[in-house]
């Protein structure tokens, strides 16, 4: 039966469909359908009448009509859709003082601890596969629990519209294959950016919840499990949020080109005369890689890698290369 919320009981529901079904009805024909008893049916009908569902003729034998179904139960199922609006509103309403009163006499609530890496590496695909808006990372240089390259669930995100913001600290591209990584996330969506360190790994989903590491832990698969933070709500939360977008602010973009390449991403002011390569190599540089992760990574030579370098001091007018990466930057080859 399917009219509980319009108030009418699941006899009730049997008896107006009799009702509805055959025109009218007395009190033995009801019976006759619905296996009741006469006097079972007979009030069941005239519950039926008090509650505006049905009418009844004065004469013997007594005869019941269906009151229409958009007079008899639309308002009721409209007054109880309201009632439940009013009720939900007030729940989430308590819910939320709730929450509060639980954030002050039990600071657990805020933060939940997570050790090893299997529980972390759960919690992270767990917060992207609930992200709505946004994810924000700080990826540093080797791995804790999810290695570069297997985190499926960004791809997934970005295909659901979540938009991804990504700081790479220059570190991270001496790991093998990271800037190819870093190139397949960029083509699906990723933001990227790069500095030359970052504080801590983190990851903050919908700027709601976020993950960072309490201690130092486990790079790459050692013995030692990491141990880390899940908050929710609070300052801290706010803290780390802001501290995310002070390191952003001060990233340098990454793109990727028609070849591939990583490249500065603002290219604005117009095409800088380096080629694509170059400009991955300039990338890289001003973003502190060293010169030896960026060969590695470029597959060139360290020899190659400094006289791009050079050459492009010279087209610069740069004395050094912090003077290069000031006269990219006001250029627009970045």
């Amino acid at each position: 039966m399917t009219l509980e919320a319009a108030g009418v009981s699941d006899v009730e529901e049997s008896v107006y469909r009799v009702l509805v079904t055959t025109g009218r009805a007395t009190a033995v024909d009801v019976a006759r359908r619905t296996g009741l008893n006469e006097a079972e049916s007979a009030r069941v009908l005239y519950m039926l009448t008090s509650k505006g569902l049905a009418n009844h003729t004065d004469g013997l034998p007594r005869y019941f009509r269906a009151t229409p179904p958009d007079v008899a139960l639309l308002p009721r199922l409209k007054r109880s859709a309201d009632a439940l609006d009013l009720a939900r509103a007030e729940a989430t309403s308590l819910l939320e003082v709730y929450r509060d009163t639980v954030r002050r006499q039990d600071a657990g609530h805020l933060i939940e601890v997570i050790t090893g890496a299997e529980a972390l590496r759960q919690h992270l695909r767990q917060i992207q596969a609930s992200a709505h808006d946004e994810m924000l990372w700080f990826c540093k240089a080797q791995y804790v629990a999810m290695p570069s390259g297997s985190n499926t669930a960004e791809f997934e995100a970005l295909e659901r519209g979540v938009q991804y913001r990504v700081v790479y600290e220059k570190a991270f591209f001496d790991d093998e294959g990271a800037m190819d990584n870093v190139v397949a996330g960029v083509r699906a969506g990723e933001i990227a950016r790069a500095v030359p360190h970052l504080p801590l790994r983190l990851a903050i989903a919908d700027r709601s919840i976020a993950i960072f590491p309490l201690v130092p832990g486990g790079p790459n698969g050692s013995p030692e499990e990491p141990t880390t933070a899940l908050v929710r709500d609070g300052n801290l939360l706010a803290a780390l949020i802001a501290l995310f977008e002070r390191y952003w602010e001060d990233a340098v973009p990454l793109g990727v080109d028609d070849t591939g390449e990583v490249s500065g991403a603002d290219d604005s002011s117009g095409p800088a005369p380096l080629s694509p390569t170059d400009r991955w190599l300039l990338a890289l540089l001003v973003a502190g890689v060293t010169d030896k992760a960026i060969a590695t990574q470029m597959a060139l030579s360290r020899r190659t890698v400094q006289r791009r370098i050079q050459h492009m001091m010279e087209l610069a007018g740069a004395a050094t290369r912090m003077q290069l990466a000031w006269h990219a930057a006001r250029r627009g080859w970045l």
